[in-house]
């Protein structure tokens, strides 16, 4: 079967339909992860659309990913050709992250990703919090936790400044920093190096510096696409945190994005936990996301968690293989030095 695939240009002028589309389902986003050993296609039916990433593998196999998508509705009409490019690319099994949060409706499960197995984990984090920038500013404000709307005070009354900033160097320094102080993973800094100099150019993306007197306290990348904005990245130096320039930064990065047209702000990442939990033991756990999420939750919004992944196999005992191999990859990654 042939695919019927557009080329990035067509993509572009595409996703102008779909004013709510994700970040991840963008050509500049196909561009940043085809440095990382990624290609993309992109495929269309009468009603819905989607970007599909391929990984090649040894052996001339690959995988196939299609993060938060598809775009539109009845995608039971695109998984014929996404089945054939995944063939034609003799992919192990393909994944899809919809861009979807709980509860799911039921005719998406029975009927657009019919012949899918569910699979609770995911590459993207499950739960979120997203704070709604329809408001004027004072209801964003007034939205927050007093102790929130009071440290990015403080900042301001200390005389932190937030500023654009270009300073990429000293951003993955102080990520080095952040990593190690708070224990998460880190990308390259060629990672970050890319994701700015092909996102920021087309207005997707900011460097927000917070500084004091010429000196930088904290940056934070965040993402942009149409009606929607992300915060992606953020890091702090270990002095001068009584300060609180995170604060400010997070609200002038919401600001920002208000400014260019965004309606949602996605906060991205917090613990995989109902919200009773969360309230119930942010107090007393750091591990993981959950210092991350005790800070975040200071900004207002809605906790959410998205859809599930979705799997469709193509070489069964391949994918067993590949499954294996990944667990085994964690555990290395995840074991003490």
């Amino acid at each position: 079967m042939s695919v019927n695939s557009l080329e990035s240009v067509s993509w572009d002028e595409l996703l102008q339909s779909y004013p709510d589309a994700h970040l991840l389902q963008t050509s500049s986003w196909a561009e940043f992860k085809q440095a990382f050993g990624w290609s993309a296609v992109h495929v269309k039916a009468e009603h819905c659309a989607a970007q599909v990433l391929l990984r090649r593998l040894p052996l001339g196999l690959s995988i196939a990913y299609l993060p938060k998508g598809p775009l539109g509705t009845q995608w039971q009409e695109l998984w014929l050709q996404v089945d054939a490019l995944c063939r034609n690319h003799h992919a192990i099994f393909l994944q899809v992250e919809p861009d979807l949060f709980e509860p799911l409706p039921d005719e998406v499960r029975t009927l657009w990703l019919a012949g899918f197995t569910p699979e609770e984990h995911t590459i993207q984090p499950r739960r979120t919090i997203i704070v709604d920038l329809t408001q004027d500013e004072d209801q964003l404000l007034a939205a927050m936790k007093q102790k929130t709307r009071y440290n990015i005070r403080l900042a301001q009354r200390h005389g932190v400044q937030v500023l654009t900033s270009a300073d990429l160097e000293g951003f993955y320094r102080m990520m080095q920093t952040t990593a190690q102080r708070d224990g998460f993973a880190l990308h390259s800094a060629e990672y970050y190096r890319k994701a700015y100099a092909i996102f920021e150019p087309q207005g997707q993306a900011v460097l927000l510096e917070a500084v004091l007197d010429q000196q930088p306290l904290a940056y934070l990348m965040a993402f942009l696409q149409h009606e929607r904005a992300w915060y992606f990245y953020g890091a702090s130096d270990d002095e001068n945190r009584n300060l609180m320039p995170t604060y400010l930064l997070q609200w002038e990065a919401m600001r920002w994005a208000k400014a260019n047209g965004a309606k949602t702000y996605d906060l991205w990442g917090i613990p995989d936990e109902d919200e009773a939990i969360l309230e119930e033991q942010f107090t007393s756990r750091s591990d993981g996301l959950w210092g991350v999420y005790r800070f975040k939750r200071g900004f207002g919004g809605q906790v959410l968690r998205s859809a599930p992944a979705f799997i469709r196999v193509y070489k069964p005992l391949l994918y067993k293989a590949y499954q294996m191999m990944q667990t085994r990859r964690q555990g290395e990654a995840n074991a003490p030095a």
